[in-house]
Order: structure tokens, then C-alpha cells, then sequence
């Protein structure tokens, strides 16, 4: 059964908790291990279908490139699916672009449930998944449902039960492409993958390594989970300012972490800053912040928004 319009669909952002390279294909894709989170700060889309079968993007917010992933998955799913219905994509777009938080890829499966829905396809998030990888890596994860171990070029998804908690993401004015870091002879390409087995059998092992304030690397039980990302020492040779944000966020909590190829950072909650960071008296330390840092406060998400919105 078809729909005639969708509204208020979120599209939020993730952050890498972990990030590791731990191989390279022959093809010459890289091989990852991440941990992966939902955060309460998202784009928001809406959707009206149309019969003509035209597919157009109207921007009411920051304006988009002429050929986004919204159009392209729209596209994509019209294409393998025979659907002659089109849609008329209006998107409010708040989160930061070159960020490393996943905003383009997660419009693109906001774009991709909602017209599965608005169409009447019914297709599954594993076949949704399978389509979406051809957009890029993460769109897979923000078709999950929730916090994840993601591996392999994004495609191999673990769901992973962790509880919400605080984080304080700080985005610079610089970025620096992720090509160009994937390219470096200075990227670590060998690290040693987590033992994603030990999480799934005992989920509060990974809860206890996210509430240290990170000083520490190293085992819990064997697991060898390292709340680090391989792509940040080679980010911050390439800008400068990366490493001036994750400095600043150690500083004054203890902890600071560039998410995906950047060049956003966050500090996590843990127990040492708890008491600070949840509550709204933290918020005034941002005064102290250089003004052209954008700055927020987010907390993470058991699940994505639309898998009660949409089913």
C-alpha cells in the first residue's frame, strides 16, 4: 500500500567510538573495525510521493551539491525496484559536512526507509542494506537499527546493546578528505581486530571500557578493545587544528577522540566527568571554546528514531 507524504523523518549522526584498520582488500579497499553510535543530533527529511515518476531534492536548509546520495539512493531504489512512483525530498540539513559523522550517508537511508515505506516496496533492511552499500560504507550501519560493531568495507554489521551517555563534539573549520588520509604511506594498516565474541557474550565488558577516561589502553578479559582511531594521527599531521581540538577536549574531560576521517572530535561521558558533563553547568565551559569551533552537546541512542516511526 502506498503512502502520500512522510514528514519529520530523522536522519541522525554517528560516532566512531573505535576505529581500526586492520587490512586492505586486493582491490584496494581497507578493511575496518568500528564501534559505532547513534547520536540525537540529525537532519531531518520529508518525503511526498509523486506519479509523474520525477525525483526531485528541495533544500531548507544549507543547500546541497546537485547530485546528493538523497537523489542518488532515491534513484538507486526506483531503479531496483521497477517502482514508476517518484517523490518530491525536502531535507532540513543541520549536520556539519567533512565531519566523519556519517550525515550524508545517513540522509541517504533515511531516504532509502522512507520510500520503502512511501512507496509500498516492503523490501527488508538486509535487502535495503545490500543496496544501500553501493551509496557508501556507513549507509549499512544507518539502516541497523542501532549501535553496532561494523566491519569489512562497512557491510558486516554486529548490533551491540550499550547504554546512553554523553557526548560533548566539537567540529572544526578544517577538514581533510578521506581519500587523502586512505592514501598516506603513514596510515596504519595492520592493526589487530577486537575480539567482537567477548562483547556479544558479556555486552557490559564494552559499557566498563567506555566509562575509564581513556588514559589507559588495553585488554578487559582478553577482548583488546582500545577506544582509539587509527585515522586521527594521520588527520592531525595533514591539520593541525584536529589535534588542537582533541588536546582541548582532554584537557577539560579528561578525553577527546576524532570520529571517522574527521575532522569532528568528541569526549565521551565517563565516570570521572559524569557528574559534570550531564548536566547543563558543563555548558558553560564551552565559553572558553575559540569562537569558529561548532560545538554540541549530544547523547547517544539505543536505536534509530524511525525503527518505531517507520516499523
Amino acid at each position: 500500500m502506498t503512502m502520500a507524504s512522510l514528514t519529520h523523518l530523522p536522519a541522525p549522526a554517528k560516532l566512531n567510538v573505535f576505529l581500526r584498520v586492520v587490512g586492505r582488500r586486493s582491490d584496494g579497499y581497507h578493511l575496518l573495525q568500528s564501534l559505532f553510535v547513534l547520536l540525537d543530533w540529525h537532519d531531518t527529511l520529508h518525503l511526498e510521493g509523486r506519479s509523474d515518476g520525477q525525483l526531485c531534492r528541495h533544500d531548507l536548509g544549507v543547500a546541497l551539491p546537485d547530485d546528493d546520495l538523497c537523489l542518488r539512493a532515491a534513484r538507486l531504489l526506483q531503479a531496483a525496484s521497477g517502482c514508476t512512483q517518484g517523490a518530491d525530498i525536502s531535507i532540513d540539513k543541520v549536520l556539519p559536512s567533512g565531519a566523519g559523522m556519517g550525515g550524508g550517508s545517513s540522509d541517504a537511508a533515511t531516504v532509502l526507509m522512507g520510500l520503502n515505506r512511501l512507496w509500498g516496496l516492503n523490501w527488508s533492511k538486509a535487502r535495503l542494506a545490500e543496496l544501500g552499500l553501493k551509496l557508501g560504507a556507513d549507509v549499512p550501519f544507518f539502516l541497523g537499527g542501532g549501535s553496532a560493531i561494523v566491519e569489512g568495507i562497512g557491510e558486516q554489521l554486529t548490533l551491540v546493546a550499550l547504554r546512553p551517555r554523553h557526548y560533548l563534539v566539537v567540529k572544526p573549520p578544517v577538514g581533510v578528505s578521506t581519500q587523502t588520509i586512505f592514501r598516506d604511506p603513514r596510515l596504519t594498516r595492520d592493526s589487530k581486530a577486537a575480539i567482537v565474541e567477548g562483547f556479544l557474550a558479556d555486552p557490559s565488558v564494552m559499557d566498563a571500557m567506555l566509562d575509564g577516561d581513556g588514559a589507559a589502553h588495553g585488554n578487559v578479559n582478553g577482548h583488546g578493545f582500545e577506544t582509539c582511531n587509527d585515522l586521527q594521527a594521520v588527520a592531525m599531521a595533514h591539520e593541525a587544528e584536529i589535534a588542537q581540538v582533541v588536546q582541548w577536549l582532554k584537557s577539560r574531560w579528561g578525553n577527546g577522540q576524532m570520529t571517522g576521517s574527521g575532522s569532528a572530535v568528541f569526549a565521551r561521558e565517563t565516570v570521572a566527568n559524569a557528574p559534570l558533563m550531564a548536566t547543563a553547568s558543563g555548558q558553560s565551559l564551552l565559553q572558553a571554546k575559540p569562537e569558529q569551533w561548532e560545538a554540541r552537546w549530544c547523547r547517544s541512542l539505543v536505536q534509530h528514531p524511525l525503527v518505531q516511526q517507520l516499523g
